[in-house]
């Protein structure tokens, strides 16, 4: 498989921070340039550390936890304010603009794939924002002396991550269920062949969602994700398991395929026809993002249903006699089961 313009790791990716209390790699349009409207972020925090509070000026953000144990803080406008607990397996969605952090309270590491509405956000920190008023205008702002900031660091950047103090805070009902919480692995399969299932988090079973919306797709060697495109919709993959192979048609009318590994992820633009397949034994899982809140898309086997033999066999360059005994199904199967070899 040679090098592809749609494929580039996470794992790999560039490194937004590295120290002691965690690790943040991100892919955005500055790495794989054929991004737009989509990026992607992996977070990992020690115990204890928190990402600090900020916001993102452009973009809302949507996070899945891989492992680990956090408590999500949002302050949003009109005096929205929320406080929950996720886990693994669990989603949390953030409003573009809302001030928020992530903060580990368990005992092990904690990971996180972040993705934004945006192919390159925008962070403001609330520490750089504190640090770019005057002593003066803060103290105004809280009714306090200008001498109550003097020790505070003065810097308009802030730090990424920060270590908490003591225990963590969490409040009684952090657990409950909460507007901008989806424990997406918990939630029926809407579909469940024996070769693959897909969870849905989109805004018809998330209302809160806006702008964004993915889907944890589990594909097992007996199954394939059909050839289809997304008709108003791009889509990002990330790699959680598994080893797989994607091809797309670009509009040049080259091809493109690429082997995909865990901590990959790849991007296809609206519209462009594409379909993954499971290389090896074990089954993928796929956490597949996408910017639009109810994602569409055209699969490749409701098509002979839509279009006459004829229409069908001239599209084809077959006479009509030779068309396969193609199926009628009117429904996108998403997943259908694999009767042939592995494709070359």
């Amino acid at each position: 498989m040679h090098a592809s313009t749609h494929k580039t790791s996470l794992s790999n990716g560039r490194v937004v921070h590295a120290s002691d209390l965690g690790r943040v790699t991100q892919v955005k349009a500055d790495d794989l340039r054929i991004m737009k409207g989509l990026s992607i972020k992996k977070l990992t925090l020690a115990p204890g550390a928190i990402r600090a509070p900020h916001w993102h000026a452009n973009c809302v953000e949507l996070g899945y936890c891989l492992t680990g144990e956090a408590l999500v803080t949002v302050l949003g406008t009109r005096d929205f304010y929320s406080v929950f607990t996720i886990t693994a397996g669990q989603m949390f969605h953030i409003p573009s603009g809302a001030l928020h952090c992530i903060e580990n309270i368990g005992a092990a590491q904690a990971e996180f794939i972040i993705a934004f509405r945006h192919e390159r956000p925008e962070d403001f920190s609330l520490q750089g924002t504190f640090g770019a008023m005057s002593d003066a205008t803060l103290g105004n702002a809280y009714g306090l002396p200008a001498s109550a900031f003097a020790p505070m660091e003065r810097t308009t950047e802030g730090a990424y991550l920060v270590k908490r103090q003591g225990a963590p805070a969490i409040p009684a009902d952090a657990g409950r269920e909460a507007a901008h919480k989806f424990d997406i692995e918990a939630q029926p399969a809407m579909l469940h062949p024996s070769y693959g299932t897909a969870r849905l988090g989109r805004a018809q079973f998330w209302p809160a969602l806006t702008d964004i919306a993915m889907y944890s797709l589990h594909v097992t060697r007996d199954g394939m994700r059909e050839p289809h495109w997304h008709p108003e919709t791009a889509e990002m993959g990330y790699v959680h398991t598994g080893h797989a192979r994607m091809t797309i048609l670009n509009p040049d009318a080259s091809t493109d395929s690429w082997d995909l590994a865990p901590g990959d992820v790849y991007f296809i633009p609206r519209a462009y026809p594409h379909h993954i397949e499971v290389l090896g034994a074990d089954e993928m899982h796929f956490l597949i993002f996408f910017d639009q809140p109810m994602p569409g898309d055209i699969g490749i086997r409701t098509v002979p249903a839509a279009f006459a033999p004829g229409v069908m066999a001239a599209a084809l360059g077959i006479s009509q006699d030779q068309l396969p005994a193609f199926p009628h199904i009117v429904a996108d199967p998403l997943i259908v089961a694999r009767v042939n070899p592995q494709s070359t």
